[in-house]
């Protein structure tokens, strides 16, 4: 093998060890790197910080697709309760994803989300989420999991952001690993201060 070629093979491979350190430690990491995307915006990911409510209401509208994902590693199925639905720029509006635990034993899960087109991030904005907090479902629990949230009406100002139609929110649980004690403490979903889930149908 020639020296260029030694120099070649080694390149690739100190390039693939890093890229697959990299994967490992994303997923090993998951709330620092979940810290990391709130704070840079980085992959579509919402800035949750100092979040306002909207100032006024646009007639103009966006579609709003809500899309579910689960990591293999947690035991539970998530769907979104409903799959699209048109808002008004600057409403609030609230949306309902349900969550089931399949296991055999309480688990809990945190969710990590993004907004595609990743450049309409910014103008995406939720109030609340359950996405917030760790949550814990018991065996065979059943729960609907609210989201509130308003899409910017500067949406439309943005010479980059202005042909946007349609807005896809995705989240993705991971499992979360507790002690025991925790597990039995674990922060449960509160919906007393969110209205009934609508019906499925």
């Amino acid at each position: 093998m020639s020296q260029r070629a030694k120099k070649n093979a080694r390149f690739a491979f100190m390039l693939t060890t890093l890229v697959a350190a990299m994967i490992g430690l994303s997923f090993a990491s998951v709330p620092l790197y979940q810290l990391f995307c709130q704070v840079t915006g980085y992959g579509g990911t919402l800035n949750t910080e100092n979040v306002a409510a909207p100032t006024g209401v646009s007639d103009k509208t966006v579609k709003v697709r809500f899309d579910a994902n689960i990591n293999p590693d947690l035991a539970w199925r998530f769907k979104p309760l409903q799959r699209e639905v048109t808002v008004k720029l600057g409403e609030e509006n609230l949306a309902f994803y349900e969550a089931e635990n399949v296991g055999s034993k309480p688990t809990t899960g945190q969710a990590i989300f993004n907004v595609t087109p990743f450049k309409a991030a910014p103008y995406f904005t939720k109030i609340e989420c359950f996405c917030f907090t760790e949550q814990t479902l018991a065996p065979g629990q059943i729960v609907s999991m609210p989201v509130q949230y308003y899409v910017d009406p500067e949406l439309f100002e943005d010479l980059d952001t202005k042909e946007i139609s349609t807005i896809t929110l995705s989240y993705t649980f991971y499992p979360i690993e507790l002690d025991e004690s925790e597990q039995e403490d674990g922060e449960k979903i509160n919906l007393s201060a969110w209205v009934t889930a609508p019906n499925k149908s």
